[in-house]
């Protein structure tokens, strides 16, 4: 795995294999590849952020900062690992349960990336669905921003309090899915 391009591009990240599903080149280009210059400057929040190649992808094309959040110590340790070999500055991980933390934050976001493990199993906890119907997410979402969820293509597309669907794109087994602020009027 790696950073696809910008200022650390072709830097090989560290995965902490045992706890994530990282999100791939392939689907990491086409992510970049549909926010373009929506990046540069952008103030992002990485939830479930695993290697972190999300973040640090966007961090790499010139956003200003990136708030990595995950639960998992190996996850906090191979973050901190691969902000030092890429040398990206901007950066802030933070060890929390993503729910709990969401829903203290007080930060406004141009881009969140939310990749939640996929819930395999009718009794696997469905974190997207979760976060959704709270609406802290949407609180989170400055003005003009973008919300860009993964999912299996097997999920349905989510609703989400205080946000409006915008679009789904599918790679491989993975789904990306888009979505907008709701107008607040």
């Amino acid at each position: 795995m790696r950073i696809i391009a910008g200022k650390a591009g072709r830097i090989a990240i560290k995965v902490p294999k045992a706890v994530t599903r990282p999100t791939t080149d392939f689907v990491r280009q086409a992510v970049f590849s549909i926010l373009g210059v929506r990046v540069e400057e952008a103030r992002i929040l990485d939830l479930f952020a695993g290697s972190g190649a999300l973040g640090l992808e966007a961090l790499s094309r010139g956003a200003a900062s990136c708030i990595f959040v995950d639960e998992h110590r190996t996850v906090e340790k191979v973050l901190h690992e691969n902000l030092e070999k890429s040398r990206l500055e901007g950066a802030r991980v933070v060890k929390a349960d993503v729910h709990s933390w969401v829903a203290r934050d007080v930060g406004s976001y141009d881009l969140i990336f939310v990749d939640p493990p996929y819930a395999k199993y009718p009794t696997d906890r469905d974190h997207l669905k979760e976060l959704f119907a709270k609406g802290a997410l949407a609180q989170r979402l400055a003005e003009g921003g973008l919300l860009i969820a993964e999912q299996s293509i097997g999920e349905a597309v989510r609703e989400g309090a205080g946000l409006i669907f915008l679009e789904r794109r599918e790679y491989g087994s993975s789904a990306i899915l888009l979505y907008a602020k709701a107008d607040a009027s």
